[in-house]
């Protein structure tokens, strides 16, 4: 199986090719941000503010990097468990947000938002955080720094590995993949 080369901006119409199950390599600009970050973004639209990133054809990796060594871009930086985010992620999503990157299920909300805006959910293997590091080629802080691990980073990426694990019509790995083993058995 070939990896299927994905290069930012991200678009709606770039999701939509994608199927889950597809093996991506992702390479251009990404984000990080975790459930606090995602809280303050959400507040920031609720008040009609502008965002501290801009949403459009972006992914954002869920992701709170541990620090980096000398010589490093970044420490350790394996995705968080996604659903943490699922309360903050419709509205980012409906914003222009085309791609995501954790770990886990999502909720029918989530779902139904990418269904409805063009985006996809990537799955990263947890417990890879040191490779996954070695794609991250520049990282720095963009928003809330007082956030720390948690703070918005602005990532340059060459080939970092995911897994399309919910594709924009709403194919979900983690119950095709679970379908499939229970009818084998």
């Amino acid at each position: 199986m070939s990896n299927i080369r994905i290069k930012t901006p991200f678009t709606p119409e770039d999701a939509r090719r994608l199927r889950s199950g597809d093996s991506c390599l992702i390479s251009g600009v990404i984000y990080t941000a975790r459930d606090a970050a995602h809280k303050r973004l959400c507040e920031l639209l609720e008040k009609g503010e502008p965002l501290p990133i801009d949403l459009r054809d972006a992914i954002i990796y869920f992701v709170g990097p541990t620090p980096a060594k000398p010589g490093q871009a970044i420490g350790s930086a394996g995705p968080t468990t996604s659903y943490r985010m699922d309360a903050y992620s419709p509205l980012l999503i409906a914003q222009g947000l085309t791609g995501m990157i954790g770990k886990g299920k999502r909720n029918e909300e989530v779902v139904s938002a990418m269904r409805e805006h063009g985006a996809v959910y990537f799955g990263a293997i947890g417990g890879c955080g040191a490779l996954l590091s070695k794609c991250i080629k520049k990282a720095e802080v963009v928003a809330y720094e007082d956030l720390g691990a948690e703070a918005i980073r602005r990532l340059e990426v060459e080939d970092f590995p995911a897994i399309v694990v919910i594709d924009s019509e709403g194919g979900n790995l983690y119950q095709a993949g679970r379908a499939a083993y229970l009818a084998e058995n």
